[in-house]
């Protein structure tokens, strides 16, 4: 049986970093979303951020792009493409907060594709207990009012899941192109989603017909470009290949924290308390994924009885 993949000191550093950057994606694209289409918006963030990373990549880079442009392409729309639009488009309708929870439940739908899709990344008993709770929290997390009304409103949610799904199975598919350099993967993905979007935007959008965005728009969507995504994703594929996409999108528990600070200081948005209780009992479940409560909790409990 291969060894189970796990996180490092260093990998934990840069989850938590990897989760204020993507954490302040939810603000930045709340206040573009407002002026820029869905569509627009998220090929702005990938074209502007392919090219900043197509320097660093380099000619070596495109070549490997060249070579295995259909693993890149199905990366692109699974890790942006569908996530990016759906996400913008839920933000459009639900608090940016909320967006991040139900990103957060990435790592439950990760968990049951991986354990089909991989030899390293097997369920477990911690993992199957934090799938279960990580359900129950999403429930919690949907409230009674959003239940009883099926409306725009709850598709804006089930477009965050939808996202969320995509992710995840993004996580596993990336692990193909894992032997690659991290910026020429992270260049590689969003080169190809840059091109798939672009003939989306024009039709749907059509951008050249749009207001001139204020200087507030373009600079959200800056942030996004460089922070949330170029500086992101190389963070990003550097922690798949040594620690695995179960690990890695954990990263997605961390992010409503700084998601939420940044929609609830800066923007005035508020989230009523079924909110942080589903948020709370999404971290227990993914406490049990991750095992290391369990296996510090035991090794307490084998000192203990050693001790007497």
């Amino acid at each position: 049986m291969p060894a189970r993949l796990s996180l490092s000191a260093t990998d934990w550093l840069l989850l938590v970093v990897l989760s204020i950057l993507w954490g302040g994606s939810f603000f930045f694209a709340k206040v573009a979303v407002d002026e820029l289409p869905p569509l627009t918006l998220a090929l702005g963030r990938v074209a502007i951020a392919a090219a900043i990373l197509a320097v660093p990549a380099g000619v070596a880079g495109l070549v490997a792009l060249a070579r295995a442009w259909p693993a890149f392409a199905v990366l692109g729309l699974l890790n942006n493409v569908i996530p990016f639009t759906l996400i913008f488009w839920g933000q459009t309708h639900i608090p940016s907060g909320l967006a991040s929870i139900f990103n957060a439940t990435t790592p439950i739908f990760t968990a049951l594709i991986a354990h089909v899709a991989t030899r390293d990344e097997k369920l477990d008993a911690s993992k199957l207990i934090g799938v279960t709770t990580g359900f129950v929290g999403v429930v919690a997390m949907l409230g009674p009012e959003v239940l009883g009304d099926i409306g725009v409103g709850l598709w804006a949610q089930l477009a965050c899941l939808v996202a969320a799904v995509s992710y995840a199975v993004a996580g596993i598919w990336g692990r193909h192109l894992a032997h690659l350099p991290a910026v020429t993967v992270a260049a590689g993905q969003l080169i190809a989603a840059s091109v798939l979007l672009a003939p989306l935007a024009m039709l749907v959008d059509r951008p050249w017909r749009l207001a001139m965005p204020s200087p507030a728009a373009l600079a959200a969507l800056l942030a996004l470009a460089v922070l949330s995504t170029a500086l992101a994703y190389v963070i990003y594929f550097r922690i798949l290949a040594r620690a695995g996409a179960t690990n890695l999108l954990l990263v997605t528990f961390l992010i409503p924290v700084s998601a939420i600070l940044l929609g609830t200081v800066v923007l005035g948005e508020r989230l009523a308390p079924y909110h942080f209780v589903g948020m709370a009992i999404i971290a227990l479940g993914l406490a049990a994924i991750d095992g290391r409560p369990a296996r510090i909790l035991a090794r307490a409990m084998r000192t203990k009885r050693a001790a007497k």
